[in-house]
């Protein structure tokens, strides 16, 4: 299969339906290993189901994995970096695109090391609308588990310095400042 490294690549989030969700129009791949992408994010233009745009505010780095279900979006805020976790599929390369499925489950992972199990309404109306499997949702759960476990052991994407390293060499590499 194709190295994504040191490409520019469009990221897709899709709802359980095959309806697209959510597209962000650029991100940098800076990693692309066996377990995951990692994807660097400036200014980039977002697009809503709804038709409603917006653009990124901060650089972010997302941590999209190939094998676990959940990616993790490590928004570098003024202070510190805050890490947003999206209960999703494993994310693939396809036809140019970076894609997966949201499962609408969020975990935020804030700056001073709160967390909040986000949308969990939203996903209880999706999973009876759009039929999550028991084995779906089974999933999920594990996924969400998993997320606190990874976050309480500080283990990697949850690591700043870890993160930061792969935004450092973004700038290196694409010559920004």
């Amino acid at each position: 299969m194709e190295n994504l490294n040191d490409k520019w690549i469009i990221i897709q989030a899709y709802k359980h339906n095959g309806e697209l969700h959510r597209e962000w129009s650029h991100g940098y791949v800076i990693e692309d290993n066996d377990d995951y992408f990692v994807v660097v994010s400036i200014r980039a233009s977002v697009v809503e189901s709804d038709g409603r745009k917006w653009h990124t505010k901060e650089p972010a780095i997302f941590i999209l994995s190939k094998k676990e279900w959940f990616n993790v979006i490590a928004m570098f805020k003024e202070d510190n970096i805050s890490y947003y976790v999206n209960i999703a599929s494993p994310t693939i390369y396809d036809k140019g695109f970076l894609k997966y499925i949201d499962y609408d489950l969020d975990v935020k992972l804030y700056g001073d090391g709160t967390t909040r199990l986000l949308d969990v309404s939203e996903y209880h109306k999706h999973a009876e609308e759009q039929g999550y499997s028991d084995d779906i949702r089974d999933i999920l759960k594990k996924s969400v588990d998993k997320t606190y476990e990874k976050i309480s052991k500080h283990e990697f994407p949850f690591v700043d310095s870890e993160v930061s390293k792969y935004f450092e060499k973004f700038l290196r590499v694409t010559n920004q400042k």
